[in-house]
Order: C-alpha cells, then sequence, then structure tokens
C-alpha cells in the first residue's frame, strides 16, 4: 500500500535571534492570556460564588467558610491558603508545579481583593443561592477552560490533588474529586442543609460543565475522503485551510480497484468549510468522520521531520 504525506512545504530555518523573538512574544501572549482567564476566574469567585455562600469544589470556597471564623477577607484567605499549599506542593511533590500555576495561585486572589475594593457593599446579582451557584458553574467553567488550553490551572484543589496522587497513590481525577467533596461538605460547619446540598450538588455539576467546555474547544475531527477528486480535495486542504493531510493508496473490497483515500484532522471551523467544498466538488464522495479529542504532534514551524 502506498503512502504519501501532503501539506509538508519547505520551512526555511530561522535565525537564532528571531526564534528567541518569537518565543519571548509567544510567552507574554500566553501570560496575558492566563491573566484574562484568571480574571474571569476571580469574578464568578466574586460576584456568584461568595453571594451565594457556597463551598463549590475550589479553595475560595474553603475561604467563605473560614471567613466565619478568621476575621480576614476571603481574598486573603485565598491567598494565605495558597501559598501554604504551593510551599507543601514543592515540598511533598516536587517541582512538578510550573510557573504558570504559580502565577494563577498568587493572582486570583489578588483579582479577588481588587473586586473587594471596588465593590465593598456587593450582594447578589440575581439574589437567589441557587441562580448564583449555576452562574458560577457556568463562568468559572469558561475561564478554567481557557486556562486548560493554555497548559495552566488555577492552583487550590490541583495541588491537593497532586499530593494525595504521590502518596495516597490515587488517580488525578478521583483525588480532585475527593477534595472538592471535602470542601464542599465544609459548608456544614456554617451554613443550612439547603446551602449544603447546594454545595455537593455544585461540585458536581462544576466538574461536569468543565469538562464539557474544555473538550468542545480542544475538540477536532478527523475527515476521511475518498474521491475520484482527490487532487482538488488535496488542494484546498493545503493551501485554503493550510493543514496537512495524509494519501494513502486504497483497495475497495467490492471490486479490488484502486483509489486514493485522504485523512486530515481539522477543527470545528475547519470541518465545516471542507465539507461544504467536498458538497460542490463531490458529492458523491465518501466521507467519514470521527472526533478527536486530543492530539501530539511537531509543529509546523519546526524543521521538517523526515523518517
Amino acid at each position: 500500500m502506498g503512502l504519501w504525506q501532503s501539506g509538508r512545504k519547505e520551512i526555511p530555518k530561522w535565525p537564532k535571534k528571531e526564534v528567541g523573538l518569537l518565543n519571548k512574544i509567544r510567552v507574554i501572549r500566553d501570560f496575558c492570556v492566563i491573566t484574562i482567564a484568571t480574571l474571569i476566574v476571580a469574578a464568578a469567585v466574586f460576584f456568584f460564588l461568595m453571594p451565594s455562600h457556597t463551598s463549590v469544589s475550589s479553595i475560595a470556597g474553603l475561604a467563605i467558610v473560614l471567613a466565619n471564623f478568621i476575621p480576614l477577607s476571603v481574598a486573603t484567605i485565598t491567598f494565605l491558603i495558597n501559598v501554604v499549599l504551593l510551599a507543601f506542593g514543592f515540598l511533598l511533590v516536587g517541582k512538578e508545579f510550573g510557573l504558570k500555576t504559580i502565577y494563577t495561585s498568587l493572582l486570583m486572589p489578588i483579582f479577588m481583593g481588587m473586586f473587594e475594593k471596588l465593590f465593598p457593599n456587593f450582594e447578589s446579582f440575581t439574589h437567589d443561592a441557587t441562580l448564583d451557584v449555576i452562574c458560577y458553574i457556568v463562568v468559572v467553567s469558561f475561564g478554567i477552560s481557557i486556562l486548560f488550553t493554555e497548559n495552566a490551572s488555577s492552583g487550590g484543589v490541583d495541588i491537593i490533588a497532586k499530593i494525595m496522587n504521590k502518596y495516597a497513590k490515587i488517580d488525578f481525577g478521583k483525588a480532585s474529586s475527593i477534595a472538592g467533596a471535602i470542601i464542599a461538605l465544609s459548608s456544614i460547619l456554617v451554613y443550612d442543609s439547603k446551602t449544603v446540598i447546594l454545595s455537593i450538588l455544585g461540585t458536581y455539576a462544576n466538574g461536569y460543565v468543565i469538562d464539557h467546555f474544555i473538550f468542545n474547544r480542544s475538540l477536532k475531527r478527523r475527515v476521511c475522503i475518498s474521491s475520484p477528486e482527490h487532487e482538488k480535495i488535496r488542494e484546498f486542504i493545503v493551501n485554503s485551510l493550510h493543514s496537512g493531510a495524509t494519501m494513502y493508496e486504497a483497495i475497495g473490497a467490492f471490486k479490488l480497484r484502486k483509489h486514493i483515500e485522504i485523512i486530515t484532522i481539522v477543527d470545528k471551523n475547519e470541518y465545516q468549510k471542507l465539507m461544504n467544498f467536498i458538497q460542490m466538488t463531490d458529492p458523491q464522495a465518501f466521507v467519514t468522520v470521527y472526533r478527536v479529542s486530543n492530539m501530539s504532534y511537531r509543529s509546523k514551524s519546526l524543521e521538517e521531520r523526515i523518517f
């Protein structure tokens, strides 16, 4: 069976100075995005989680409970807990916590403190705890999904989960759920049964919605196309979508005829453009589509790898 790799062009080597400049620009861009995402998470905590008095699977949720016993603001308690957790993380787990995790862990309580200064008497947008929790889940999931795409996290519960994973040998996902459930149950020390139930249900729903945001943002499609117009389709993928594809010589089982099959992986927008082009070029093309939740590949900006 023949195999061709399409969509690869000779990429000139960049001078080291230009590569260094591009890397610096990428780092600045990454931290700008992380800063905005952290601001979104902090806003969700201040405007929705704090008014609801629930402790939904986060260090900020635990800080809301502790604020009833400690004469400090929620932002200050969150900051202190994150500092302690980062210290324990480095001592017990090692240098697995990257700069981005440290940055978001310390930046979020700063944003929360800023909101506390700007809106000192803020009560609630909805004046309903259930609606506050729902709004919190939607907004915070959006922010965390952005952090996820930048290989960052909001720290807090993730640090606890890493420690549990290393020493209790608990799967990271389960460890996060256990830590979140314990934080949710902490509301029983201060609030009524309705708030406790909201905290537990909110913790479960929060994890579900975060998964939905993350996987929908990173979801790609693997499209396999068999068509006599394969050359036109290949040119569209390479020149219009600026993507790559793999072309196979396949043999049909029914009549044993040889034909070319194109396989490409595209995102949501590219998929729609590709399907529209196929419909115009060859409406009878045989197309199969698979969902791809994750993939690892060599960046096109690097020198072509020959193998």
